[in-house]
Parts: structure tokens; C-alpha cells; sequence
């Protein structure tokens, strides 16, 4: 069983939307679990203070690193990954989330205020993580993104494999337009192609479409691709 630990100031908000549909079956099915841990919870004066000011002068506040060390040790067992989730950390890809689905446990720090403190991070071999160029207000949007991408990919979840084969990014293109019935709508028809029969022209179709998509929207990705 595929397990997630999501280490939170919000622990209510989990698991949300991930207890719905296929994810709420495969839940259900024990194909995965998800853990919360309140770090609030570790706090040791009355108020349950998990943040302070930052040394050296600077806005806002920053997770004290007692309490968030002291809720990552007493549940992390030893060579577990831990990403702490923050916008200047490395990109999260697809790849990743191929990793992340091959391991037993993952933990997810979500954060808050102006970020954690930063000897933390050193000391318990965390990997930061973001999932874009922008600020949220709190780490607990990007942990869900991260448990979507990272869920589908693990055997039971999704009923086609193939369709997760076929998806974008997983040959390093964007994937090409697809379309249902009717074959007719709002004077607007199929491509010819795609109700010829021919698998091979098909493919060859396909291929182009997201070679073209891929070029005119991610130059980075198509730069990528083309070296490869």
C-alpha cells in the first residue's frame, strides 16, 4: 500500500477532494492511505505557537524549527523522502511523480508564513519542492496537485493504463487533440484521419499534432525533445 504523510497546519482539509472518485475507491480498496499530522501538535507552550520572527529583521514569520523537527521525528521512519513544498524549490515534474509513485511512503511538508527555518531543512536531508513560479498562500494546494499527479500513476488507481502511457509529457511532448461523437458538431468535423482505420496513419497524425502543439506552446519542452 502506497502511503502519504502530509505534515500541515490544517490537517482538516485533507483528504478532501482525493476521498472522491477513483482516488476515494482505491482509498477505499486500501490501493493507498494518507496520514495528517498537525504541527501544531508539537508546539510546547500553551498557545500551540508554531511560528516566530525571523532573525536579522525581514517580514512575517517562519516555522520554528523545534516543532516542525520535533513532528518529523516522531513519525518519520529512516529513509523516507520528505519534501518540504515551497516555491524556490526544484520544479516538480512527471519524472518525479514516476519516482514518488515507486516508493512506499512519501512526506509532504506543506508550508506557511515566509517559509520554514532553514536549519531544518539541512539537518533532516529534506528536498524542497515547488510547483510553479507562483505564491500560494499555503503549502496545502500544492500537496493536493502533487498527490493527483502522483496517485494516478500507481497500479489500481486508474483503470487504463494505457491512457496514462499516452498522456502529455510522457514522451516528452504535449499531447495531441482529441475528439467524440458526434462526428458532426456545429458544422465543425473530425480530422479524415481519425475515422480512416489506418492505425499507422493515425499514429503518424498524432505524433505531428503534439510535435506542433509542443513547439508553438512550451519552446522549453520541444528544445528537450529535439535533443533527445
Amino acid at each position: 500500500m502506497w502511503q502519504a504523510r502530509i505534515f500541515t497546519l490544517y490537517p482538516e482539509l485533507f483528504p478532501g477532494p482525493l476521498s472522491k472518485g477513483l482516488y476515494g475507491k482505491a482509498l477505499s480498496n486500501n490501493i493507498w492511505n494518507i496520514k495528517t499530522i498537525n504541527i501544531r501538535d508539537y508546539a510546547s507552550d500553551k498557545h500551540k505557537s508554531v511560528d516566530d520572527t525571523p532573525f536579522g529583521g525581514g517580514s512575517g514569520m517562519l516555522i520554528k524549527p523545534d516543532v516542525l523537527a520535533k513532528s518529523l521525528d516522531q513519525n518519520i521512519k529512516s529513509n523516507e523522502k520528505i519534501y518540504y513544498l515551497t516555491p524556490k524549490g526544484k520544479l516538480f515534474n512527471q519524472k518525479l511523480a514516476k519516482d514518488l509513485s515507486k516508493e512506499k511512503t512519501i512526506n509532504l511538508i506543506c508550508g506557511h508564513f515566509e517559509g520554514a527555518d532553514q536549519r531544518v531543512i539541512d539537518t533532516r536531508g529534506i528536498e524542497e519542492l515547488s510547483i510553479g513560479d507562483y505564491i500560494l498562500s499555503g503549502g496545502e494546494t500544492a500537496a493536493f496537485v502533487v498527490l493527483d499527479s502522483v496517485l494516478r500513476l500507481i497500479p489500481g488507481v486508474v483503470g487504463n493504463d494505457q491512457s496514462i502511457s499516452e498522456e502529455s509529457f510522457e514522451n516528452g511532448l504535449l499531447e495531441y487533440p482529441q475528439y467524440t461523437k458526434p462526428q458532426i458538431w456545429e458544422e465543425k468535423s473530425v480530422p479524415d484521419v481519425l475515422l480512416s482505420g489506418d492505425h499507422a496513419k493515425i499514429k503518424d497524425w498524432r505524433l505531428s499534432q503534439s510535435e506542433a502543439i509542443t513547439r508553438d506552446r512550451r519552446p522549453d519542452l520541444w528544445q528537450k525533445y529535439k535533443k533527445n
